[in-house]
Parts: structure tokens; sequence; C-alpha cells
């Protein structure tokens, strides 16, 4: 392995980051100007189904299962790999430029709402659903919701960088991550021996905002082989957790919202209406 010393100042002189090297950039704000779409409901979600952007979309489709009409939403589109997170609209909803971003048109003036945990408690407090208002049961969600935003980075961008994405397999790098993700995974399978979800003995937005991430895991879902790679089916309480989840009605559709992979019955691009999802799937729009 070639030896690398890093100079004095570190300077941007070419591509960095394999797969996602083309949207890798050291600076913020906008490279050009694109406004972005606004459709007939109060809340306007822009993003894409990986799983942070999969977070808010299963929590507006719970929120329409429990009869929450206000939560009614227009799901558009980013593509990443496109540079879409770039335009000149989203930067004004996003400034950070990740998927997903949220309008509410409904309050008094219009609320941004940008990073997926944000936006799962926005719309808890917003709508009374998904958190406990007693304290300890507040924090003990609140508190999962955090360890999902602090640890996933090690999984997607340490883990399943090194081991799926990188222009070359790095030892120690993939060896590093994987040690850390399987401790993670450990740390999820003795809470779930104690407890039916994350939070407790109820469904809330921490279970929402894990379970895309290391739910998907546990299924096989992530990073091409490395289920197998991290031998995810010892975590057996990870799995039970995972299997109840994946069986929700709620979930399974919004697993589909702003999907542009896969299976094609499972990508709906664009959500409008719930009649999306019998009519709008891109399997059944190839049909016509």
């Amino acid at each position: 392995m070639n030896q690398y010393t890093p100079p004095k100042v570190w300077t941007w002189n070419k591509a960095n980051g394999g797969t996602f090297a083309s949207i890798n950039r050291p600076i913020a704000g906008p490279t050009h100007d694109k406004e972005l779409p606004v459709g007939k409901h109060p809340l306007q979600l822009y993003s894409l189904g990986t799983p942070n952007g999969v977070k808010v979309t299963i929590m507006l489709e719970e929120l329409l299962a429990r009869g929450h009409k206000g939560a009614e939403y227009d799901a558009w589109l980013i593509r990443i790999n496109d540079g879409d997170q770039f335009g000149s609209g989203f930067v004004g909803v996003n400034p950070n430029s990740k998927i997903p971003a949220l309008m509410d048109y409904s309050e008094p003036k219009p609320v941004r709402v940008f990073e997926s945990g944000s936006i799962l408690v926005y719309l808890a407090e917003k709508f009374g659903e998904f958190l406990p208002t007693e304290r300890a049961a507040r924090t003990e969600a609140l508190s999962w919701l955090f360890w999902q935003m602090g640890s996933a980075p090690y999984l997607g961008g340490g883990f399943g960088h090194f081991y799926a994405y990188a222009p070359e397999k790095i030892e120690y790098a993939i060896d590093r991550f994987a040690m850390e993700t399987k401790r993670q995974m450990d740390v999820l399978d003795r809470r779930l021996a104690e407890s039916e979800y994350l939070g407790g003995p109820d469904y809330t937005i921490a279970d929402m905002a894990v379970w895309p991430w290391y739910g998907g895991l546990a299924k096989g879902r992530m990073y091409n082989d490395s289920g197998e790679f991290l031998a995810v089916q010892e975590y057996k309480h990870v799995q039970r957790w995972a299997d109840a989840i994946d069986a929700r009605p709620a979930v399974k559709r919004g697993r589909m919202v702003n999907r542009a992979f896969g299976d094609p019955a499972m990508q709906l691009h664009e959500r409008h209406d719930a009649s999306d999802f019998e009519t709008k799937t891109q399997d059944r729009l190839a049909a016509e």
C-alpha cells in the first residue's frame, strides 16, 4: 500500500469519494438557480428514498394512518447524484444541501425544517403523536433518536462507504468501521432484549429513525452482501424488532415514496395523493 503523507494545507485538486465523488465538494451554497415545485398540500417534502429520507415518509404515512388529515403531503424527488440538492431553492430550505427537507405552509409564516431528526420531532409535536409527553418516557425516546443521529454516520459514511463504495478496499478502514457497526448492533440488541421498542413499550419516532438504517442492515438490504459479512442474524432481538416494523402498512408505503432504485413496483418517485401507491409506481407507469 502506498504511504500517504498529508500536506501541511489540504487543497481540493481531485475528485474524492468513489461512487459519490461527483457530488462531494468542500464548500456549501447553491451551484445553480432552480426553484422547488410546490403542490396542493400544506406539507411539502423534498427527498430521496435513502434511509434518512425514509424516516420522514414513514412518519407522514403513520400520521395519515392515524387519521391526521393535516399530515397530507406532496413528496418531490431530489436526485442527489444529479446535484438537485445544490439548486438554489433546495439550499433555501436546507442550507446543508442534504435530504430530506420539509416546508410547512400551514403555519402563519411558512416553516422550513431540515435534518431528519428535527423533522421527526417537529411532526411529532405538531400532531401530538409518536413521542411521549411524560418526561422520562419522552427523554428515553429522544435519547435513542439522537443515538441514531450520532451513530449512523459510522454505519453509512464509515462502514458502508469503505465496504461498498470506496474505489479500493482498505482493510484498516473496513475493519475499523465493521467493528463499530457490530458494536452498535449489539447496543440495539441489548436494548431490544429488554424493551419491545427502543423508547419503551410504544412505537415512537426513535424506531422510525433507527429502523431504516439498522433494520435495513438486519434484513440484508444495505451495502451488497454486508449482512452476511457482519453476521447480522446473530442479533435476534434486532431481527424481531425489524420484522415487526417491516410488517406495518404505513412503513411499507413510506419505503416506496421517493424511491428511485430497485424493484420498479416499489418505486413511487413522487407522492401527491394516497391513490398514487396504486397508480403511479414505476412498474405501472411503464405499463401504460
